[in-house]
């Protein structure tokens, strides 16, 4: 069996390769014509293995009074710097900030188009020139699972004021062209007080627009604001997520609390707030303040504890994060999903469509209204 596109379907091995190349969006919705805005994209709906096809415009009337959304408040850096080792040309991505000073980084060589392509990493002493003589020194990999990503020391203390001077947002070859950083910041993302921010945008968050923030209070959904500043995107690429930085305050989990004692259903607002707010969660339940850093890799064995539902893009078969939906939503159902974003010629990456998991619902609230428990 294959998709009208003569793509192997999602489910089984996952062996079909990469999305096709017309299925990446390669502009912001709001580009790609008179009269668009951010939340001018499809969204697809699964509660199990039952799938339907809706605007993004129409999420209210997918929630209840009483749901709540967990929403990442990270900003997004401008981390891709240029810079020289010796005589050939490369793009540093600055991907996370250590507690000793180190950046966690990824050397990429320029594709000649725009972009770039990756680069082998290392080794120890290898030296990056950066702009205003800047030096940049990798010293060990970050992993060993993740040999592209080096821990590296830069001579110049104000990092983030040399993303600020010299950067541009992280882009891949699936774009048109470089956007400003606001195209890349969701509604929700906040400064921190410190200035720490995403090397790449929270995006399954970008669609959302200050009025249908509003129209979803109105409702009666209310939101809970965490933070977890997300790395570059290695869970791209059969890697494991490493080690972020987050914070699940504590006005946030009393929200989270309460509502899933009223019978609210918390619906994380992307693959990073399900990680932060389980990171936060303990074997009872219960939602706690916590900050720091999380190594959480959410699977199908592990589960999830608090989390009833999840907006999010549509990723690669190769993600690591497909086992967070599994842990979610059953294998079946993400099978089902994707067989369906790909008949219906959804968009994939950071500018493209979202997929909104719920969970399957009782045949006494089909019948009731949102404020029906």
């Amino acid at each position: 069996m294959t998709t009208a596109m003569g793509v192997p379907p999602f489910g089984g091995s996952r062996e079909w390769g990469k999305v096709p190349e017309e299925l990446s969006a390669r502009v912001p919705a709001e580009q790609r014509g008179p009269g668009l805005d951010r939340d001018s994209v499809r969204l697809l709906v699964s509660r199990g293995t039952e799938v339907s096809h809706h605007e993004f415009v129409e999420l209210p009337r997918e929630l209840k009074a009483g749901d709540l959304l967990v929403v990442n408040t990270s900003a997004t850096l401008s981390a891709a710097v240029d810079g020289r080792v010796g005589d050939a040309r490369v793009v540093v991505h600055f991907s996370t900030r250590g507690d000793d000073g180190r950046w966690a980084v990824e050397l990429r060589d320029p594709d000649g188009a725009g972009t770039t392509r990756a680069r082998a990493g290392g080794p120890a002493g290898t030296e990056v020139c950066l702009p205003g003589d800047v030096r940049l020194v990798l010293e060990e990999p970050l992993a060993s699972r993740s040999p592209r990503l080096w821990w590296g020391r830069v001579s110049e203390a104000d990092v983030l004021g040399l993303l600020r001077r010299h950067g541009r947002p992280i882009r891949y070859s699936y774009t048109d062209r470089d956007q400003p950083l606001s195209v890349y910041q969701t509604v929700f993302a906040l400064p921190s007080a410190d200035g720490a921010g995403s090397a790449e945008m929270p995006s399954a968050a970008r669609p959302f627009t200050s009025r249908l923030v509003a129209e979803l209070v109105s409702r009666g959904v209310q939101f809970a604001p965490i933070t977890l500043h997300t790395g570059v995107a290695s869970a791209e690429s059969h890697e494991p997520p490493y080690p972020e930085r987050y914070e699940v305050p504590a006005a946030s989990a009393r929200l989270i609390n309460a509502a899933k004692a009223g019978g609210g259903r918390i619906i994380a607002i992307g693959t990073t707030a399900v990680r932060a707010v389980e990171s936060a969660t303990g074997t009872d339940g219960v939602v706690r303040a916590a900050k720091g850093w999380t190594d959480l890799v959410v699977t199908p064995e592990r589960g999830v504890r608090v989390v009833d539902g999840l907006l999010t893009g549509l990723h690669e078969p190769e993600a690591s994060h497909l086992l967070m939906l599994e842990a979610i939503a059953g294998r079946a159902a993400i099978d089902t999903s994707y067989d369906e974003a790909l008949r219906g010629l959804y968009l994939w990456h950071e500018f493209g469509d979202v997929h909104l998991i719920l969970p399957e619902e009782s045949p006494r609230s089909r019948h009731c209204s949102g404020n029906c428990w």
